[in-house]
């Protein structure tokens, strides 16, 4: 029991004073370590990327929605706008008014027409 806790022990600080770093087969241990720190980079790289893209994102729902607010508030208006009364308003400053007679229809007879009768 106690010589597996004083090999353990012995392998815990031969980790922790970098044993495995200078040792025979530390290449292996070095390429492993420059890939995990790779994957790491990437990894960071790829959150980063992700969270900008839900920040853009977040940003341009917000634009919709305002620029569907401005758009709903310019179509109450133009509606407003076109109403007869409204209009009648705005043209009495210029003096003029509706006709009190109301307006007669005009038909047009074609050519054709008139050859026929």
């Amino acid at each position: 029991m106690k010589i597996k806790y004083l090999v353990m022990k012995n392998g815990i600080l031969d980790i922790l004073k970098g044993k495995f770093l200078v040792s025979g087969d530390a290449p292996k241990n070095w390429l492993f370590i420059i890939f995990a720190s790779f994957l790491a980079a990437v990894m960071i790289g790829s959150s980063h990327s992700a969270d900008a893209k839900v920040h853009k994102i977040a940003a341009l729902n917000e634009e919709v929605k305002e620029l569907r607010s401005q758009f709903i508030d310019a179509h109450k208006d133009v509606q407003e706008l076109k109403l007869e009364s409204q209009i009648t308003k705005v043209l009495e400053k210029d003096e003029l008014y509706p006709s009190d007679i109301p307006p007669k229809k005009i038909r047009v007879k074609s050519i054709i027409e008139q050859r026929g009768n």
